[in-house]
């Protein structure tokens, strides 16, 4: 094979197998000098495997890939970034209990005269690296500490802190409201140069056409096209993604008034940001909850299923006052919650697809004698990679080798399981892409159907507004008003997300 001069990186005839899967099959991709590349696929279609030979994490079994016109060989991360090329992972790799200064720098820590780790000096350059990128980021508090979207921010400023000529972003705006994504697009144009270059995967197709030069498509672990973004329809993008036409116009028409109210959230108050949230939900409904980034949204959700605890204020369930002390007792009464952390808190990645689906029914439907039924729990992990097509070789599978969005499948899939009245899902499609995500609009809107209760947070308000009956909107910690689904406007929302003191004038 012959390495084009014009290409800043090239792969040519990659494979690699799993057991059971194999992710990819004769993988070609290019990036010209001075672009943005976008990569996308179905979830399971190779994008992550890919991006972790290339940086070392997993080794291939055929192909090759070239840099800047030299083979390129790595054995790991450290050696990839060394040769020039950093990686934003989906899943992040933060160390929880270290400062964002230390996780920056983890590894290339400056260090005294006497050979001991500087905190001052990696203090102060961690700050002077986080005001260049416009990050309102406290350099020393801890990341553990951090929403997922400022860990977000902070992996970003640690993949921009090396001098790399290839920077992969795996989803980098999943947990990002619009205006920190416009902020991000800004430091990627001023980081593209005409020696430098961006692989940019992400299922958000409106930011794809904003950003990107070009669009390569695989499906299957395979290539399948790379066009001129300029050149190309989003949904000519989608067709080649998923094979199939998708229907992104259905929307909910509004929740009949005559509905029962199910839950009720009266002065919800927490010493940290919540301030006298108020809302109903209706039986059958779908409530949307928007607001920009720190607005409240999971804290008023952890509130209410006992994660956090409140200082004040009452939550009605049924018709009955309730107070959870933690998320167990949350469920045993009807209520799921699925974290927009998946990884922290609803994830069990060195279990199999069955046990993280059954975990929480084991104790009212799938136990025999005190002991576990694993009969009834495989059969119920079946129904539920079939009704969600959740992409493994087995339900026997270890989590932690399936792709982010058919992990989150399997999270959904535990609440289905569990029969909850009343479904919490704070970002139910991160990472998702357009297939699963038409799949689980669809599935939201058949639980509603059947008179479940659903309140769905989200950063993407296109999504707001194609799956809500009412919209709930926040900032600050407080609700500054609640629309009509079928009426709202993304500027209305904005509206109201972004002026609380017109609100509370």
């Amino acid at each position: 094979m012959e390495y084009d001069p014009t290409l800043l990186l090239q792969v040519e005839g990659v494979s690699k197998s799993f057991p059971g899967v194999k992710a990819l099959d004769n993988m070609r991709l290019d990036l010209r000098k001075g672009e943005v590349l976008a990569l996308v696929g179905e979830n399971g279609a190779g994008k992550s495997t890919l991006m972790k030979l290339l940086t070392g994490i997993y080794t291939r079994e055929e192909g090759q890939f070239w840099l800047n016109g030299e083979p390129l060989e790595v054995k790991n991360p450290r050696e990839a970034e060394e040769k020039g090329l950093s990686i934003i992972h989906q899943e992040l790799d933060l160390v929880p209990h270290l400062s964002v200064a230390e996780n920056i720098f983890l590894g290339r820590e400056p260090v005294t005269a006497a050979l001991f780790t500087s905190n001052r000096t990696q203090v102060k350059r961690a700050r002077a690296l986080l005001e260049s990128l416009g990050m309102n980021l406290d350099a020393r508090q801890k990341v553990g500490e951090l929403t997922v979207a400022k860990q977000q921010m902070v992996a970003i400023a640690k993949a921009m802190s090396f001098d790399a000529k290839v920077i992969i972003m795996d989803e980098p705006t999943s947990a990002l409201n619009e205006e920190e994504v416009e902020q991000l697009h800004d430091l990627i144009r001023g980081y593209v140069k005409p020696d430098t270059g961006v692989i940019y995967i992400s299922h958000r197709m409106p930011e794809l056409k904003r950003i990107a030069d070009r669009v390569t498509v695989i499906r299957d672990g395979q290539y399948i096209d790379t066009l001129m973004m300029a050149d190309v329809t989003t949904d000519q993008i989608i067709s080649k993604m998923v094979g199939r036409a998708i229907n992104v116009d259905a929307k909910p028409v509004g929740v009949r008034g005559d509905r029962a109210t199910i839950l009720t959230v009266e002065g919800l108050t927490t010493k940290s940001l919540l301030k006298d949230v108020s809302f109903e939900l209706k039986e059958g409904e779908i409530l949307g909850v928007a607001g920009l980034m720190g607005a409240g949204r999971t804290e008023t959700a952890r509130a209410i299923i006992g994660a956090d605890p409140r200082e004040s204020g009452t939550i009605t369930l049924k018709g009955k006052e309730v107070h959870f002390r933690n998320a167990a007792q949350a469920a045993a009464h009807g209520i799921g919650y699925l974290s927009e952390d998946r990884k922290g808190f609803g994830l069990m990645l060195n279990l199999s697809v069955t046990h993280n689906i059954a975990i929480s029914s084991v104790g009212d439907k799938f136990s025999k004698f005190l002991f576990e039924d694993k009969k009834a729990m495989r059969k119920a992990a079946l129904a539920g990679e079939e009704l969600l097509k959740i992409k493994t070789p087995s339900v026997d599978q270890l989590v932690k080798y399936l792709s982010g969005g058919n992990q989150q499948k399997t999270i959904i899939a535990r609440w289905l399981v569990k029969d909850c009245d009343i479904l919490i899902f704070d970002e139910p499609t991160r990472g998702i892409d357009v297939g699963a995500k038409e799949e689980i609009y669809q599935l939201l809107n058949r639980l509603a159907g059947e008179g479940k209760s659903i309140i769905m947070i989200s950063s993407e308000l296109p999504e707001i507004l194609r799956m809500s009956h009412r919209i709930v909107v926040m900032s600050e910690g407080r609700v500054t008003g609640t629309l009509d689904g079928p009426t709202a406007t993304q500027e209305s929302i904005m509206a109201l997300a972004t002026h609380p003191e017109e609100v509370f004038a």
